[in-house]
């Protein structure tokens, strides 16, 4: 408004009740704390350190050292961002509270070797998550959204519990080391069975289609504790395949099932992502697409590849979440300006930056110089390399030098630290069992790349929008249940 005076301040914003509470400041440190030991953890993994940890309780191996280094970080980060965020709100020392919470049970789940240890983990993960969700006292869309993603975080955990229950029963084995030698005393159908229930459980976890509901209807949670939540809660599906990869890998058909549900949730969550407004919904509908993505490459196979891409998709997604407030153009409404065409040139240099990327991995990683699942995993890398060339080349207000020359120098750099990454972490996983069984090439294999294909050209050329009934049903699929939305400008004003 006109007539203000008031100089602005910038600083740190009292609590109502006056009173400076240290909870904030202490828990940030200790999560930094945590996040320089994790990485010393990582350092003593990669100079070929063996395993240590307490038998039949807890074991820190490449798995848990990654994954420590992860959520600490991001933890950092989002207990950094939230000192500011939560400023001034009654519930700040309560908030930092269940954020510490939640990333001290992540690093216990990750690095739980006695199965009861890790349900339990399991569970509290999902029960403090739930709690973040509807951290926003008063608010009944807030309550409403609690009260559903822990519904289906029991019944994750039910999954969980059952595939485990069953696993103990028919083997004997008390911990996750214990489960891949005794394997052989369950007859096959006991462990599909066991393999099912667990591939539940993380797509329950990952919120992959049809499971996403819960996750769209999370955008009650503040900001930070999204971040947190898409950064690193939804990957605990991809952590669960990788311990039990043994019961998951007992059977090539199921393998195979795996794939193409993980699959189809990233293409599903491509398409949802279309037809999403707003900034954090379109982020929501892409950590579907993600998640399924990563469930995928474990059905290849290729869990080193699933490991490495829960790591850069939560640093990003969390990063995508803490800035996407800046996201948001206060302007006037306009109106839709056709998309730019690449031109010859432009399309010469794509196609040849796609190409070149997707050998770079290949000579990089191994996969996709055989006759393998491998194969498809190298045209993913090219489909993905061509969809940001083709981003960049089209941007007209950049001049032509520009964008054809910075095309190659950006995207082949990011292809080979990506390259680099998925060997070390495919290295610190090889002690693991299990995680080594590449696929068979199938038809089926085929069938998934093409529909990958299919749908990049399909979204890239806009074809979707010329059906109402296909656009209505996308839209619909990514609504949240009406008790969780606000619908209101005054409702967002009072919470």
């Amino acid at each position: 408004m006109t007539g203000q005076t008031q100089a602005t301040t910038v600083g740190q914003l009292p609590t109502p009740d006056g009173e400076d509470s240290r909870v904030a400041a202490t828990l940030t440190r200790v999560v930094w704390f945590l996040c320089v030991v994790s990485v010393g953890v990582l350092a003593l993994r990669l100079r070929g350190s063996g395993p240590w940890g307490i038998d039949g309780l807890v074991a820190v191996d490449g798995l848990t050292a990654v994954m420590w280094v992860t959520v600490t970080f991001v933890s950092g980060i989002v207990h950094s961002y939230s000192r500011r965020y939560m400023a001034g709100t009654r519930t700040i020392d309560r908030f930092f509270g269940r954020v510490f919470a939640f990333t001290l049970i992540v690093m216990v789940l990750v690095a739980a070797d006695a199965l009861a240890l890790f349900v339990a983990a399991w569970l509290g993960m999902g029960l403090v998550m739930a709690d973040l969700i509807g951290h926003v006292e008063g608010w009944p869309q807030a309550r409403a959204a609690a009260a559903l993603s822990r519904r289906y975080f029991l019944a994750s955990t039910g999954a969980l519990a059952v595939a485990l229950g069953t696993l103990w029963w028919h083997t004997g084995a008390t911990t996750v080391s214990g489960v891949a030698p005794a394997l052989g005393e369950a007859s096959g159908t006991v462990v599909l069975f066991a393999a099912t229930a667990l591939v539940l459980a993380a797509m329950i976890q990952s919120a992959l289609v049809p499971f996403h509901t819960w996750l769209v209807s999370s955008m009650t949670a503040p900001t930070p504790a999204s971040a947190l939540m898409h950064a690193g809660f939804v990957n605990a599906g991809g952590v669960l395949l990788v311990r039990f990869a043994p019961v998951v890998t007992v059977d090539s058909a199921f393998m195979l099932a795996v794939a193409v549900v993980g699959a189809t949730s990233a293409l599903s969550g491509k398409l949802l992502k279309t037809v999403r407004t707003d900034v954090k919904g379109k982020l929501g509908c892409s950590t579907v697409g993600q998640m399924g993505f990563m469930i995928m490459q474990a059905g290849l196979g290729f869990f080193g590849a699933a490991v490495t891409h829960l790591v850069l998709h939560g640093f990003y997604k969390g990063y995508q979440f803490l800035s996407s407030g800046s996201q948001v153009a206060h302007e006037s409404p306009q109106s839709p300006t056709a998309t730019d065409s690449a031109g010859p040139v432009g399309a010469v240099v794509i196609a040849a930056t796609a190409l070149a990327g997707g050998v770079l991995f290949a000579v990089l990683t191994g996969k996709g110089t055989k006759l393998d699942s491998g194969l498809v995993l190298a045209l993913l890398v090219v489909l993905t390399v061509l969809h940001a060339a083709r981003d960049l080349v089209t941007r007209s207000a950049l001049p032509a030098s520009v964008r054809y020359g910075a095309v190659p120098l950006v995207a082949l750099p990011a292809i080979g630290i990506y390259g680099v990454v998925y060997g070390t972490i495919e290295g610190l996983l090889g002690g693991l069992p299990g995680v080594g069984a590449t696929a068979e090439l199938t038809v089926a294999h085929g069938l998934i790349a093409a529909a990958f294909v299919a749908t990049y050209l399909a979204i890239e050329r806009g074809a979707y929008k010329h059906s109402q009934r296909l656009y209505v049903v996308l839209l619909n699929a990514t609504q949240p249940p009406s008790e969780t939305q606000l619908t209101a400008t005054e409702e967002y004003n009072e919470y």
